[in-house]
């Protein structure tokens, strides 16, 4: 189920204004998150990948080949992992702030050295496109994807905190019933 919400939440992405349009913003990590403090890290994954296998199958790819699957896949268990770790050590909302802090500077280097080395030329490969120089390479990481991914994981950081102030009763509950 948190799978589906997952897939419906991606659906509903909107580009940030000032970055490329091709970056969209969306909320699908929010369930995956769910999943980790009720049913443990290989449920959250479980929702990213469920979540973008259903997105390629739907939706599709404009190169054909689900580069932007598989990065988003990456880029959501690189944010939501620290949660799972880190949470679980420190339960308290002051925990789960840090741990979203530290996804979202995780997600933010790991995925610009990924768009660095693997995802951007993937892209260019599949389309046929031209190469990107170095220089056009660089420009696009640290004027695109960097601060894309570090906005992102800041916007999904605020409303999930609202999210868990609210339901922590209701987290903690479903996790002690799980764990019985």
């Amino acid at each position: 189920m948190l799978s589906s919400i997952s897939f419906v939440l991606i659906l509903l992405d909107f580009p940030f204004p000032g970055l490329p349009a091709y970056l969209k913003i969306d909320f699908s990590d929010i369930p995956a998150i769910i999943a980790i403090l009720i049913y443990g890290p290989g449920a959250g994954i479980a929702v990213e990948a469920l979540k973008n296998v259903l997105h390629y199958l739907i939706q599709g790819s404009m190169s054909g080949v689900p580069v932007g699957q598989v990065a988003n896949f990456i880029a959501g268990t690189l944010f939501i992992l620290p949660v799972a770790f880190m949470f679980k050590k420190i339960k308290s909302a002051k925990g789960m702030a840090w741990s979203m802090i530290m996804g979202t500077l995780l997600m933010t280097v790991m995925m610009s050295i990924l768009n660095y080395f693997l995802f951007l030329p993937a892209y260019t490969w599949f389309l046929n496109a031209p190469e990107l120089s170095d220089h056009a390479l660089k420009t696009t990481i640290t004027a695109g994807i960097l601060p894309f991914n570090f906005i992102k994981g800041i916007i999904i950081t605020i409303v999930f905190s609202f999210i868990f102030v609210k339901m922590r009763p209701w987290f903690e509950n479903k996790r002690r019933l799980q764990n019985s």
